[in-house]
């Protein structure tokens, strides 16, 4: 499922310093995760801004190139 032009998609996106997404192939579909704690560790509120509007790119650029995309994101309290 995960394409060449997906590929070149997703590496032609600037990530905000600090952060990083994981792709995982499902076959059927794309999971992007992003791990919380790297997240809540981004120094200010523009850093975070930024990482999100980069999942969102990211997100919308792997469906233009046909993917059905999950965001996830891994951590947090766990109950």
């Amino acid at each position: 499922m995960y394409t060449d032009e997906m590929r070149r998609a997703f590496r032609s996106l600037d990530c905000p310093k600090g952060f990083s997404l994981e792709v995982i192939d499902n076959d059927s579909f794309i999971t992007l995760k992003a791990k919380e704690k790297v997240f809540m560790s981004l120094e200010t509120v523009d850093l975070k801004r930024q990482a999100v509007e980069y999942m969102i790119r990211v997100k919308k650029a792997l469906e233009d190139n046909g993917a059905i995309v999950l965001l996830v994101r891994e951590g947090g309290k766990e109950l």
